[in-house]
């Protein structure tokens, strides 16, 4: 069931009970948990934080509760199916997966949505999906015993089913021939399925959970700039990953935007008199270069997706094409490969003009983007791309052997202005993936099967263990279609989604497998793999692990590789 009023339907219900939260390991799942802290804080609500990776992990919690609130999992599956929990338990569900199970829709007693229902959710009608069949056989029998002569009952039942936006009806009244009747059943359980096939065979996202837990905090007049930064990384962090189209990411920033304008005019004296330490957000046009303000330009340059693709850095013209670009900015050498704060002040007031002005004569009209900046002090500043990524370091760091719930709480500490490892560890990863990138292209590793693209990384390569984590992967597999669309000239490969798969653990001889939509700037951004790889795994017996909130993330049995790549090529041809 879908919650209308937030405050009353969700908040007031728990402010006064003991709650699990289960948290989601991705970057907007971190922020929401980080808001609905912060409220909880302030009422002195008793809470359990538990991140939760998979599934299985959402079992253990079930006989020690009783009010759950799941933050970017539980949506998109029948989660009373799957976990069984006892008939007082209440699910408070905040998750940006698409589509939303109709179980979970159209139940008002367990199941409650804190869902943007703006969103384009096209969930069917309670009529389209859900029957008594035992009533119509009733009903059929019943008729079926009266006599000849006697008058229809007069009771009807229709089967309505919306198939292309055209209705088909069915009566029968009176005596109705049970052959007819049980044909009408097999009609409607026919297009019962294809209707829940259409609404469910695409994965997609919806609304940042962080931002919906940032209108709690606003409606309940409790909301600071703190949350507010917050909630911007969660939209921000939608945006990196590619999960929503711009349209939707310019829509929110939008929504955001009007919240900062508001806090900065109300708190401008406060401002005044905490200028050492305090806060400020704004919203600005900046480059499309990662980590820019914390690295060297050059260096930003190299390993950002959007210029390291323009250039096409991994071939040796690439290279000569990005040395003319920064000659033709007129930037010295030596200033463009020094950290960006020990550059000159002079360059830095006018760099980003002077690089937005050489992008556009080099075809990089966008390099600009619309974002949120944040100043800590008089010191520290970051872009909300920044957070991002060395949250995401964080959350899947493999420096050293910790627990993933060690790396959760890390990343969760780091919203409180502790980011510093967090950049460091993105500034690793980000060149891992370029140099991964460049490998994969130049040694032909990108294969067409097809229907679609496919790379597998091979134990031993450089940084592999870093793409055991599935953010890390997805993101590899984005910049990579990416690339390979810039570089490849068979037009035909430009319209192929990729798959990707790289050792999991290599004790257990387990690959993760992920799956990207065709890269496109006007795409939905709407991701099939999830049904085609349950459906591939069903059909050849493999041993695959479907625990990923994701659906288009699995694992899979090294040796059942080959087999549930051909079943793959034989259901999308």
């Amino acid at each position: 069931m879908f919650i209308t009023d937030i405050r009353k339907e969700f908040y007031e219900v728990v402010v006064n009970q003991r709650v699990a939260l289960l948290v989601a390991p991705d970057i907007d799942a971190i922020c929401a948990c980080k808001i609905i802290q912060a409220l909880f804080h302030c009422d002195q609500v008793q809470y359990t934080l538990v991140p939760v990776s998979g599934w299985q992990d959402l079992e253990d919690m079930l006989r020690f509760y009783r009010y759950f609130v799941l933050i970017n999992c539980g949506a998109n599956v029948d989660l009373l199916e799957m976990l069984q929990p006892d008939d007082d338990s209440i699910f408070f569900i905040c998750d940006t997966h698409r589509p939303v199970d109709v179980v979970n829709v159209y139940n008002d007693t367990q199941i409650k949505l804190i869902i943007k229902q703006d969103d384009d959710l096209g969930v069917p009608s309670y009529d389209d999906i859900f029957r008594d069949e035992d009533d119509d056989n009733e009903e059929g029998s019943d008729s079926g015993n009266e006599s000849e002569g006697s008058e229809p009952s007069g009771k009807r039942r229709r089967f309505d089913e919306g198939v292309g936006g055209t209705k088909v009806r069915w009566f029968y009244e009176g005596v109705c021939d049970k052959a007819i009747s049980k044909l009408a059943l097999m009609f409607h359980s026919f297009l019962r399925r294809e209707i829940l096939f259409d609404y469910e065979q695409y994965e997609y996202h919806g609304t940042s959970a962080a931002m919906m837990f940032f209108e709690l905090a606003w409606v309940l007049t409790k909301d600071t700039k703190d949350m507010l930064w917050w909630a911007i990384i969660g939209l921000t962090d939608q945006q990196v990953h590619d999960k929503i189209t711009h349209i939707k990411y310019v829509t929110d920033i939008a929504t955001m935007q009007r919240h900062v304008s508001r806090h900065s005019h109300r708190n401008e004296d406060e401002e005044n008199s905490l200028s050492i330490d305090c806060m400020r957000i704004s919203f600005e046009y900046d480059l499309r270069l990662t980590l820019y303000q914390h690295w060297s330009l050059y260096e930003s340059i190299c390993n950002s997706s959007y210029t390291s693709c323009h250039f096409k850095l991994w071939t040796l013209n690439g290279q000569k094409k990005l040395q003319e670009f920064l000659a033709d900015m007129g930037l010295p050498l030596k200033q463009v490969r020094q950290k960006f704060n020990s550059m000159d002040m002079s360059i830095k007031e006018n760099l980003r003009d002077v690089i937005e002005e050489s992008a556009n004569k080099y075809g990089m009209k966008d390099i600009r983007i619309q974002t949120f900046g944040v100043h800590f002090g008089f010191k520290n500043r970051f872009l909300a791309s920044d957070m991002v990524h060395a949250i995401a370091a964080l959350l899947e760091s493999t420096e050293k052997e910790e627990s993933d719930s060690d790396n959760f709480i890390k990343a969760l500490d780091s919203l409180s202005r502790l980011l510093h490892s967090g950049i460091d560890l993105a500034k690793k990863k980000l060149i891992a993936v370029q140099q991964t990138i460049a490998s994969c292209i130049c040694t032909n590793l990108i294969l067409s099967q097809g229907p679609f693209l496919y790379c597998y990384l091979m134990e031993g390569t450089p940084d592999v263990r870093l793409f055991s984590k599935p953010m890390a992967l997805t993101l590899l597999c984005k910049y990579l279609l990416k690339a390979f669309v810039h570089s490849t000239r068979n037009k035909r490969c430009r319209l192929l989604p990729l798959i990707m798969a790289a050792p999991k653990d290599v004790e257990k001889g387990t690959v993760i497998v992920v799956g990207i939509p065709p890269e496109s700037e006007t795409s939905d951004k709407k991701n099939f793999f999830g049904r085609a790889f349950e459906k591939a795994a069903e059909s050849t017996s493999s041993r695959t692990l479907h625990d990923h909130f994701d659906t288009s993330i699995i694992e899979l049995k090294t040796e059942d590789r080959s087999k549930f790549l051909d079943a793959l090529v034989t259901l999308l041809s």
